[in-house]
């Protein structure tokens, strides 16, 4: 404070806010993840029959959940082919770990010792924040997608994950029985 004026850094305010909210907004999913699918029970997937992966688009509609850090891109190419762009400014492919569970890619990072917070500094702006990133889940039907032919491409601190369409994507139909007169 310098005479009678007060000086006030609205950065590092609305950066606690936003920290703050993230942390509540992840509290809270995770709170709610162990209960596992029992408050919706009977609900169809929220996807349905359509949505990004039946290929009826609503561009209106974010099907991925509100992961505010990395910063992320996902699309669509024309020939059904799905990417993933992450922006990892500071990490090390080594330390990058992409895995599909079920219709899941999994996606941690840790970031790299060197860019780690040092104590006893006094930052004037800080907008660059780097965390490591926590497993972190992407729907990606398995019927629809080919999980085997992924490729993942790191180069000048993005991460480019692309998955391309499965030939024929897995029916519905699934295995008929045949009945047979008992005695026969």
């Amino acid at each position: 404070m310098k005479g009678n004026k007060v000086y006030v850094d609205l950065g590092t305010i609305f950066d606690e806010i936003f920290e703050a909210a993230q942390n509540f907004s992840d509290e809270f999913q995770s709170n709610f993840s162990k209960y596992g699918n029992r408050f919706g029970e009977g609900a169809p997937h929220p996807f349905g029959d359509q949505g990004p992966f039946g290929f009826a688009q609503d561009e209106n509609v974010d099907y991925y959940p509100n992961y505010s850090y990395p910063p992320m891109n996902v699309y669509m190419l024309p020939d059904r082919t799905l990417v993933f762009e992450f922006a990892l400014a500071g990490f090390d492919e080594k330390n990058i770990s992409l895995s599909f569970q079920g219709d899941y890619m999994v996606f941690s990072a840790k970031i790299n010792p060197e860019y780690q917070l040092e104590e006893n500094i006094r930052y004037f702006k800080r907008r660059l924040k780097l965390k490591d990133i926590e497993k972190q889940k992407y729907y990606v039907p398995l019927d629809k997608f080919d999980q085997e032919k992924v490729k993942a491409v790191y180069r000048n601190g993005i991460l480019k994950v692309t998955i391309p369409p499965k030939e024929e994507p897995a029916g519905t139909e699934g295995i008929k029985i045949e009945i047979i007169k008992e005695g026969e």
